[in-house]
């Protein structure tokens, strides 16, 4: 663990201390997160909250047989640990990590304490909170009324928004679990994008290479997410979008944070 000044690679954290709220950043640390760590388990203590840099989160929902369903990640937009300043002390969701990188973790008291003291802290992590739960909701209509096809772009262009790059480390599987899908719908959908020149696939790896076509086949329920974090979000930093990519098709990044990043890839 170690410290860092460069608060500004989570967009929700640089305006949090910009109007304010100082104390945050004694207590600031950056960790390291690897895939499939889990943060919180369903039901347990919330005893630091996360503010991603380069990794991504997911939120599940856990049934009571075991099966699971995410229904929203974070990544540099968010803080991960919401419950907490809504009076929660325990999570109602299985909180895993997704994608291999660092976050900045703060004790949840902390937190508390300044939310309690600063209006400005409140004003900015309640408007996040409805954007966070206007992603759940949406993630829910979208898996009742939407096709395979246009959640998986709207999933892929989503986590690709909350990413450093327009790669995304994921396995087959692991996507499918996620989407609530079996494996070989994935592998269906991925070899159709590949095909029309949307995106390139490796060995657990997969690279959006044509964004604004790949939004064309995604539903409204990206557009309207991201339409609810820019209103919700204007005039900070804590904007969610395409972290300066501008719209157009893109390179594979190479190079060896590939091949350290398909090394914490599951086959």
């Amino acid at each position: 663990m170690r410290k860092l000044d460069n608060f500004d690679r989570n967009h929700l954290l640089a305006p949090l201390l910009e109007a304010g709220c100082e104390r945050l950043h004694s207590g600031l640390e950056l960790v390291p997160m690897t895939f499939g760590d889990v943060l919180y388990e369903a039901g347990g203590k919330l005893v630091h909250v996360y503010f991603p840099t380069t990794t991504v989160v997911s939120l599940f929902c856990v049934m009571e047989d075991g099966a699971s369903d995410e229904v929203a990640f974070v990544g540099s937009e968010g803080i991960v640990g919401v419950p907490l300043f809504l009076g929660a002390e325990t999570s109602p969701h299985r909180v895993v990590v997704r994608r291999t990188g660092h976050a900045f973790r703060l004790q949840g008291q902390l937190l508390l304490e300044e939310f309690k003291r600063s209006g400005a802290m409140q004003n900015l992590l309640l408007r996040y909170t409805q954007a966070l739960i206007t992603q759940i909701s949406q993630c829910i209509a979208c898996n009742r009324h939407h096709s395979v096809h246009q959640q998986f772009c709207r999933w892929l262009l989503s986590s690709v928004d909350r990413s450093p790059s327009n790669e995304l480390w994921l396995t087959h599987e692991s996507i499918a679990g996620m989407l609530g899908v079996r494996r070989e719908t994935i592998t269906k959908e991925v070899g159709e994008l590949q095909t029309a020149g949307l995106i390139q696939i490796g060995r657990g790896r997969i690279v959006v290479v044509d964004r604004p076509r790949l939004e064309a086949r995604a539903c409204e329920c990206y557009r309207g997410t991201n339409r609810e974090f820019g209103r919700l979000l204007a005039g900070t930093n804590a904007f969610y979008g395409t972290h300066g990519r501008a719209p157009g098709r893109y390179l594979p990044v190479p190079g060896a944070a590939t091949r350290a990043h398909i090394a914490a890839v599951p086959a």
